[in-house]
C-alpha cells in the first residue's frame, strides 16, 4: 500500500523539478530575449555578485536575482567595474558577453600617440583604432592644455577598460580627462607659467625630461638641465627629440639624424620642440616643476644601473663620456 503513495510523492517532485527546471531556463534565456530598452548598467569596484544581481534586476535587466546568482556559481563572468550598456530582458549569456568581456588598453609613460593607438589596435582592432587616431585630435577631443591640433603628451598614463560598445570617442576623452586631474593633483592648471614657460611648454620639458631622465632619480638634475639650457639661449640638443621624430625610442642617433631639418632636431633648432614627445609621468612633471638649483648644463650615462653624471662643462661631459665608454656603455 506503501508504494502508491510514494509513486504520487515521486511524480510530485519530478513535475516540481521540472517547473523550477522550466523557470530556470526561461531566467536564463526569456522568450523576448534582449528586445527591451538598453539601459545603462554602473558595476563600482567591490561590489559583489549579489549586488550585481540586484543592480542588473532593479534595471530591469534580469526578472530574477535568484536565478542570476545560481547562474553565476555554476560558471560566471569575472567583471570589472565599469558602465555597461545592456538591453532589458537580455539573456544571460548576453549579460555575460558584455560584462564579463573586457579590452584592457595599457598607456605608460614615456609612449607617444602613435604607440598608444598601436596597442589599441591589437586589442581592439584596426577599424576602432582608426577611430582612436580621428578621435585623438584638440579639434575632436579638447584640452585645456592644448596649443594646435595634437593630443601628444595630453592624455594620462594607466589602465583603461574598455567596455563593449564603448566608442573610440569615449576612450580618448577618458584619457584627455584623466590627465587633467593629473596636471591639477599635481599643481598644474592651464594658466600655470615657470620659468618662462606656459603649461604646455612645461608639458613639453617634462616629456623631453620623460625620455632624457628615463630613471626617476635622474629627472629633477634633468629638468634643470632643460632649463639652464633654455636660460644659456642655445639649443637643448636632446636625442630623444630627434628619435622621437624618426618614430624611435632610443638608440644611437647618427650624424645623419642630426643634420635632419626636423622640427623636433633640438641641435639645429632653438627651444623646446613644437609638441609634447610622449605620455609623461608624475615624476617627471614633478621634476619640471619642482627642479632642484644648480649649474648642470649635461649629463651622461656612466652605470648600466642607471645613474647618469651631471657635470657644468664641456671638458667635464667629455670626461664623464670616457668613463661611460670605459664601463662599456655608448
Amino acid at each position: 500500500m506503501l508504494a502508491r503513495p510514494i509513486a504520487k510523492v515521486a511524480a510530485a517532485a519530478v513535475v516540481v523539478v521540472f517547473v523550477v527546471l522550466g523557470w530556470f531556463i526561461l531566467q536564463v534565456d526569456p522568450v523576448f530575449a534582449g528586445h527591451g530598452k538598453v539601459v545603462a548598467v554602473t558595476v563600482k569596484q567591490g561590489d559583489s555578485m549579489s549586488t550585481i544581481a540586484a543592480t542588473l534586476h532593479r534595471d530591469g535587466v534580469i526578472a530574477s536575482p535568484l536565478a542570476y546568482r545560481v547562474y553565476t556559481l555554476i560558471g560566471g563572468p569575472s567583471v570589472l567595474p565599469g558602465t555597461y550598456e545592456i538591453a532589458q530582458g537580455s539573456s544571460f549569456s548576453h549579460i555575460d558577453a558584455i560584462i564579463g568581456s573586457h579590452n584592457i588598453v595599457s598607456v605608460t609613460p614615456g609612449m607617444t600617440l602613435h604607440e598608444v593607438a598601436l596597442d589599441v589596435a591589437n586589442v581592439m582592432g584596426t577599424t576602432f583604432a582608426d577611430g582612436f587616431v580621428t578621435a585623438a585630435t584638440n579639434a575632436v577631443t579638447p584640452s585645456p592644455y592644448a596649443q594646435g591640433n595634437s593630443l601628444e603628451g595630453l592624455i594620462a598614463a594607466g589602465t583603461y577598460n574598455v567596455t563593449p560598445f564603448e566608442a573610440p570617442g569615449q576612450l580618448v576623452h577618458q584619457m584627455v580627462t584623466g590627465f587633467n586631474a593629473f596636471a591639477v593633483a599635481h599643481g598644474l592648471t592651464p594658466s600655470t607659467t615657470l620659468n618662462g614657460l606656459d603649461a604646455y611648454q612645461l608639458i613639453t620639458a617634462a616629456s623631453i625630461d620623460e625620455k632624457e631622465g628615463y630613471y626617476t632619480i635622474n629627472m629633477p638634475k634633468v629638468a634643470r638641465v632643460i632649463y639652464n639650457r633654455l636660460a644659456r639661449g642655445g639649443p637643448l640638443q636632446m636625442d630623444s627629440t630627434v628619435l622621437y621624430y624618426l618614430g624611435q625610442d632610443g638608440g644611437t642617433v647618427t650624424p645623419a639624424d642630426l643634420r635632419l631639418t626636423t622640427p623636433y632636431n633640438t641641435y639645429l633648432h632653438l627651444g623646446l620642440t613644437p609638441t609634447p614627445i610622449c605620455t609623461i609621468s608624475s615624476y617627471s612633471l614633478d621634476a619640471v616643476l619642482h627642479a632642484p638649483p644648480g649649474p648642470w648644463l649635461y649629463f651622461t650615462l656612466i652605470n648600466r644601473d642607471g645613474q647618469m653624471a651631471f657635470s657644468t662643462t664641456f671638458a667635464q661631459q667629455l670626461a664623464n663620456e670616457r668613463l661611460a665608454a670605459s664601463r662599456g656603455i655608448k
